[in-house]
C-alpha cells in the first residue's frame, strides 16, 4: 500500500507483521506436530529451542520470553509432567532449582530447529543479503522500541 504522493504508508508495517509472524511458528508446530510433539504448550517450542540452541539457562529464556513469573512457572510444570524437562534442587543452593532438558526435551528441540532452519532457507532464497541484513535491522529497532516503551511501563526487571 502506498499514500498518494507514493510514499508507503506506514500502517502497512503492523500489517505485514502481523501476516509474517506465523510464517516460524506455524511451521514449527506443524513440523513437532508430525513428529509426535503435539502436546507443547505456546511457548514450550520457544523455551526448548533456546535451551538446547544457545544453551542459556531456563530463566534466561523465560524472561526473553517476557511472560509473568506465574505464566512461566506454569509453562515450566506443563513441560516437566510432559517430560521434556527435569527439575532437580542446585546441589549448591537447595533453595534453587537447575531445569535441563530431558530426552524427548532435547529430540522436540531438534525438530525446532530444523523448522526454525527450514524457514530461514527460504527467507534467504527470497531475498538478498542486504534485504535480509534490512529486516534484521529493522526488527532490532522494533524490539529496541519495545523494550523502551516496556521499561518506561514497568521498571521493576522479571
Amino acid at each position: 500500500m502506498a499514500t498518494g504522493a507514493g510514499e508507503p504508508d506506514p500502517s502497512d508495517i503492523p500489517v505485514l507483521l502481523r501476516h509474517a509472524r506465523g510464517a516460524y511458528g506455524n511451521t514449527v508446530a506443524t513440523m513437532l506436530a508430525g513428529a509426535g510433539f503435539e502436546d507443547l504448550p505456546r511457548n514450550g517450542p520457544f523455551l526448548l529451542g533456546g535451551m538446547a540452541n544457545h544453551g542459556g539457562s531456563a530463566v534466561e529464556m523465560i524472561q526473553a520470553l517476557g511472560v509473568t513469573r506465574q505464566a512461566a512457572s506454569q509453562l515450566v510444570d506443563t513441560l516437566v509432567l510432559r517430560g521434556y524437562l527435569d527439575r532437580q534442587t542446585n546441589p549448591r543452593d537447595r533453595r534453587r532449582m537447575d531445569i535441563e532438558l530431558t530426552e524427548r526435551g532435547r529430540a522436540a528441540a531438534g525438530v525446532v530447529r530444523e523448522a526454525i532452519k527450514g524457514v530461514d532457507r527460504e527467507l534467504t532464497a527470497m531475498l538478498s543479503p542486504s534485504e535480509l541484513d534490512g529486516l534484521r535491522a529493522g526488527l532490532r529497532a522494533l524490539s529496541a522500541i519495545k523494550e523502551k516503551a516496556q521499561t518506561v511501563r514497568d521498571p521493576t526487571p522479571w
